[in-house]
């Protein structure tokens, strides 16, 4: 059972964390909680500061200003202490080797391990544990990145893009153990470019923009923050985008042969407005943004106020 953030002991603190590259400010005044059994999704454009994240939770860098707390010690302390396994994007595998003797080494070296079988199987790995990994696809790449990750009782799983090259399949049964080690108690922390992934797994959404945080909360509510619904329907005859386009509250808008797809802040009073050209749409729909939608509609929104 999940438990609310308030009720519990936070697993990580980042506070007022900023981290600069030079001119560029790839972290900004970053201040958030993860805590015990939550799945948090980290999205973001590219150069939004996701991967800097990833790295000060992991001590890899070291932030400018500010701290970031583990499992109440320092990055590199909980991660000695066997809490933390993680899953990057950079660093390759040893090839020269076979899968179950590189996984065996990841348990022998954990300071909590756990059995060897237990993490090939739980990593989906155990018919190729004979083959090796210089041999592997860029999908059993990744499955067996995540079994190094997996090797011990961790208490906090960080991902960097896990599905990678994973069909569907694959992701799906990713997942599936994923759900499992929450349900444990276990932290995940994942950032992902697939944001259907997100809204399908995530019980909380963090944005993202410029190293800073942009919304904090589920993907419902991070789909309310956008504040604007899609608006669908068909046109008999020609479309007349000019006219369309200047509906009231539109925020995009699209055509594709007579189908009309739009976004407004009041869609209540674009579809007023749309009758009101004496328009007869077929196949209206109204609903609320997708967390893709959403999280574009955030994200330009900051965009131009601070362009």
């Amino acid at each position: 059972m999940k438990t609310t953030a308030s009720a519990t002991t936070a697993v990580v603190t980042f506070a007022h964390v900023s981290k600069a590259y030079g001119a560029v400010r790839a972290v900004d005044g970053l201040t958030l909680d993860l805590h015990p059994g939550e799945t948090v999704a980290l999205l973001g454009p590219n150069g939004a500061g996701k991967s800097s994240t990833l790295d000060l939770l992991l001590g890899l860098r070291v932030p400018d200003t500010g701290s970031v707390t583990v499992f109440g010690t320092t990055p590199q302390g909980a991660i000695a202490r066997g809490h933390v396994g993680a899953m990057l994007q950079s660093g390759g595998l040893m090839e020269g080797v076979k899968v179950r003797e590189i996984v065996t080494l990841a348990c022998d070296l954990h300071p909590k391990p756990l059995p060897v079988d237990e993490v090939m199987d739980r990593a989906g790995i155990a018919p190729i544990a004979d083959r090796m990994v210089g041999k592997l696809s860029g999908g059993q790449e990744q499955r067996v990145r995540f079994a190094l990750a997996t090797a011990g009782a961790n208490d906090l799983i960080v991902l960097d893009e896990p599905t990678t090259g994973m069909d569907v399949t694959a992701r799906q049964a990713f997942w599936s153990t994923m759900r499992e080690q929450a349900d444990q108690g276990r932290t995940v922390l994942f950032a992902t470019h697939y944001l259907e992934e997100a809204d399908a797994i995530a019980d909380r959404v963090l944005v993202l923009h410029k190293g800073r945080l942009l919304a904090d909360g589920t993907a419902a509510e991070i789909k309310a923050k956008a504040g604007a619904r899609r608006i669908a329907f068909d046109l008999d005859g020609a479309v007349d985008e000019p006219t369309l386009r200047g509906l009231p509250f539109l925020s995009a808008f699209s055509v594709s042969g007579t189908t009309v797809r739009m976004q407004s802040h009041d869609a209540d009073a674009t579809v007023h407005a749309l009758y009101g050209l004496g328009l007869y749409p077929r196949n209206l729909e109204v609903a609320g943004l997708g967390l893709e939608q959403a999280f574009v509609a955030i994200t330009e929104a900051e965009e131009a106020r601070t362009a």
